[in-house]
C-alpha cells in the first residue's frame, strides 16, 4: 500500500496530505502564509505542553503563544496534529510548528477568526463535557474522534454542528497552509527549489506524453542539448 492510499484509509479525521494540498489555495490559508514569519514557521519540535495556566514565564527555547491562553493552545496544538499526524515519511504538524505559527498570525492578523477559533475551541470543549465528563484536551483519542467526525464534513454535519463544522473546515484550511510553508512541510513535498544543474535538458518524456505534448507544439521549439527533436 502506498503513502496515499495509506493516509486514505486511516481514521476519518486524518486528510491525506495529497488531498491536504488541494485547500492550500483557500484565502485564510493564503493570507496565513503571506503573514507569518520565518521563524514561527520553521519552529523546532520540542515544545512542552502548556498547562491549562499561563506559565510566569517561557523556559529558554518554548514558544510562549501570544494570541491563545495556554488552554487554547494546547487544544490547538492537539488538533493540528489530528489533522496532519506525523506518518512514515515525515513528522507531524506539531513538530513543523504549526501551532506556533497559527498563534503567531492571529496575534498579527487575527481579527475576527481569533473571535471564531475560540468559539470552536468552546464547542468542543462544552461538548466534550456533555459527553465525556472532561474537556477536550483530556479526552481519548477515540473520544477526540467522535467529536471531530461530526465537524470534519461540513455536508454532514447537522444543522446544530454547522457552526463548527465551518471553524473546522477554516482551521484545518490553516494547518495545512502552515505545514507546507515549514521545512519540514517542504521536504515532504520533495520540493527542490532553486537547484543548479549543469545541463538543461527540457521537460521529461514522460510528462510530455502525460500532457500530450511534444516540443514542436510549444514555444521551445529549439531541440535542447543532449536530446533529440520530438
Amino acid at each position: 500500500m502506498n503513502r496515499e492510499q495509506d493516509r486514505e484509509s486511516a481514521a476519518p479525521i486524518r486528510i491525506g496530505r495529497r488531498d491536504a494540498l488541494k485547500v492550500l489555495g483557500a484565502a485564510p490559508a493564503a493570507a496565513l502564509v503571506a503573514s507569518a514569519p520565518a521563524a514561527a514557521l520553521d519552529h523546532a519540535s520540542g515544545m512542552a505542553m502548556p498547562s491549562a495556566r499561563p506559565p510566569a514565564a517561557a523556559p529558554a527555547g518554548e514558544y510562549q503563544p501570544r494570541a491563545l491562553t495556554a488552554h487554547e493552545y494546547r487544544m490547538l496544538e492537539i488538533l493540528s496534529e489530528l489533522i496532519l499526524p506525523a506518518d512514515e515519511r515525515s513528522p507531524g504538524a506539531q513538530a513543523a510548528g504549526v501551532p506556533a505559527c497559527i498563534d503567531d498570525w492571529l496575534t498579527i492578523r487575527g481579527e475576527r477568526w481569533l473571535d471564531e477559533i475560540r468559539g470552536g475551541f468552546l464547542w468542543l470543549d462544552v461538548e466534550a463535557r456533555r459527553h465525556y465528563g472532561h474537556d477536550f484536551a483530556e479526552c481519548t483519542a477515540g473520544e477526540h474522534k467522535e467529536l471531530i467526525d461530526r465537524i470534519a464534513w461540513p455536508d454532514r454535519a447537522t444543522i446544530e454542528d454547522a457552526n463548527a463544522a465551518a471553524f473546522f473546515s477554516r482551521l484545518r484550511d490553516a494547518v495545512v497552509s502552515a505545514f507546507y510553508s515549514s521545512k519540514i512541510g517542504v521536504a515532504d513535498l520533495g520540493y527542490l527549489g532553486n537547484t543548479m544543474v549543469a545541463h538543461w535538458q527540457g521537460c521529461p518524456d514522460t510528462v510530455l506524453a502525460r500532457l500530450d505534448l511534444t516540443y514542436e507544439q510549444s514555444q521551445w521549439r529549439a531541440p535542447f542539448p543532449g536530446r533529440s527533436k520530438a
